[in-house]
């Protein structure tokens, strides 16, 4: 793992071990860009790192702001991939598209995927972030 990288959840730094080295980079980057987003928004807290099948997941336990984010590798056109999943039972999906449009590459309603090595939009996967980690304050559509 980087060394400037510190997971301190034994398993989740287990996960991420386990992917291939440019999907982790990839991952580590998304998962940096939540910490940010997380300590830059009103209401969230502090995230809890675990494992939720397997992936590394972030929730808001300490307020129960938000839902679920989990990152994972996946297969994108035939490719390598990773995607930021999000539950499907929330709509965040269907307003992300609604928002961003074809921004995003979507897998149903469940994640955003980016293409290993492929430019990642940074502000807009922030505000995805933002509103999944806020997703109880904000209510339902």
């Amino acid at each position: 793992m980087s060394s400037d990288i510190t997971v301190s959840n034994p398993a989740v730094a287990a996960a991420f071990d386990s992917y291939e080295s440019s999907i982790r980079l990839e991952l580590l980057a998304v998962r940096r860009l939540i910490f940010a987003t997380a300590a830059e928004t009103a209401g969230v807290g502090t995230l809890e790192e675990t494992l939720k099948w397997g992936q590394p997941s972030y929730l808001t336990s300490e307020t129960k702001s938000g839902s679920t984010i989990r990152l994972a590798p996946c297969d994108v056109a035939g490719g390598a991939g990773y995607g930021v999943f999000f539950t499907c039972h929330t709509h965040l999906v269907d307003s992300f598209q609604d928002l961003f449009g074809d921004t995003f590459r979507y897998d149903g309603n469940r994640a955003v995927v980016f293409e290993v090595g492929a430019p990642r939009p940074e502000a807009e996967l922030r505000v995805c972030i933002a509103m999944a980690l806020t997703y109880r304050l904000a209510g339902p559509p």
